[in-house]
């Protein structure tokens, strides 16, 4: 199934497709899926904070806003060297593209050079960089792009209609200009939006048409659960229906079928069926170990257990043209090196 690339969706289209059957959803994303992507294949990735909490935004569903009482701990931006050691640490673990997020508005000039420090780091060791920052000007972007970064992650959040229920600190038109910056440096787009805050049906919607109606489809869209967290706004929000959370995902899949659709946040509160069936919808993306900038995350064990059992394959940076064999070579490499851990612990334990 060839599928042209489409960037004129209306809402009423959307809502169409998330009102098909059950089955037949799944179906035509599967279809579309296997048409641009090997179907056994997911890219991991591995996120970092670098700057915890004390942000000034006022985002509802967020444990960094210094607008909530939390029991997070707040934390500087890490050093440089910190930063690096983590990232060997993840590639190590498998991860080929290596995260990195701040809990800021907009990074300072005087934060740059360290930031480029971090993505000309993490690049020597061969891997994809990412950084979420908050908003950036022109030019923090094109100095981010000249230091090697490869993706930057802007989430939408959700919809236009729904956003100021959500965030009030920024504007939904800001978040899209950062997200022309970040296009116009030459970076790659990362931007999703969280289901599961209280929109309706047709939020969701009207989210996937703004990401898939942009100029260019993001190369990489994080489809995240919300994860209630005591002390924010969003604690007590009713639980989003876990079917209606794996239709977004074989939604977005099906209007942006040549990008990336990450199972985010909120993998921890879903059993290994619910996993199966979002790899299944579409997704073929995941951060990997045991947390997403403060929320938790499935351990490296846990996924490893479910690829196996689902004969999945970790996408590899520098193998994405390689044979079926080399791939394979680097999958029994992570279960081995997974195993030695366990090994380490047991002793450790005794």
């Amino acid at each position: 199934m060839t599928q042209t690339l489409r960037h004129d969706w209306t809402v009423n289209e959307v809502n169409a497709l998330f009102s098909l059957p059950f089955n037949d959803l799944m179906f035509q994303a599967q279809c579309v899926h296997r048409a641009n992507f090997d179907p056994n294949q997911v890219q991991v990735s591995t996120l970092l904070s670098i700057k915890t909490g004390a942000c000034p935004e006022d985002c509802k569903y967020c444990p960094q806003s210094a607008h909530h009482k939390t029991d997070l701990k707040t934390e500087r931006l890490l050093e440089v060297e910190h930063v690096l050691k983590e990232a060997e640490k993840a590639k190590a673990n498998g991860s080929t593209r290596f995260c990195m997020g701040a809990a800021w508005k907009n990074p300072k000039q005087r934060d740059m050079p360290y930031l480029v420090k971090m993505v000309e780091g993490v690049k020597q060791m061969g891997m994809e960089t990412c950084m979420t920052l908050g908003m950036l000007e022109k030019q923090q972007a094109e100095r981010l792009a000249e230091a090697g970064l490869d993706y930057y992650n802007h989430n939408l959040d959700t919809s236009r209609e729904f956003y100021q229920e959500i965030i009030t600190t920024r504007t939904y038109d800001q978040r899209l200009d950062t997200l022309e910056h970040v296009r116009s440096a030459g970076m790659k787009v990362c931007s999703g939006g969280i289901m599961g805050m209280g929109e309706t049906a047709t939020d969701r919607s009207a989210l996937l048409v703004q990401l898939a109606n942009l100029p260019s489809h993001p190369e990489s869209v994080p489809i995240n659960m919300l994860v209630k967290v005591k002390g924010t706004l969003l604690e007590d929000v009713e639980d989003m229906d876990q079917f209606d959370f794996i239709r977004c995902i074989a939604v977005a899949r099906i209007m942006m079928p040549r990008s990336h659709v990450r199972l985010s946040a909120g993998r921890e509160e879903m059993n290994q069926q619910v996993q199966a069936l979002c790899f299944m919808a579409g997704a073929n993306s995941i951060f990997y170990g045991c947390k997403l900038l403060t929320t938790p995350n499935p351990d490296e064990n846990q996924d490893l257990q479910l690829f196996n059992k689902l004969g999945i394959r970790p996408e590899s940076a520098e193998l994405k043209h390689g044979t079926e064999e080399q791939e394979q070579d680097l999958y029994q490499s992570l279960i081995q090196q997974q195993n030695q851990a366990d090994n380490a612990f047991f002793y450790d334990a005794s």
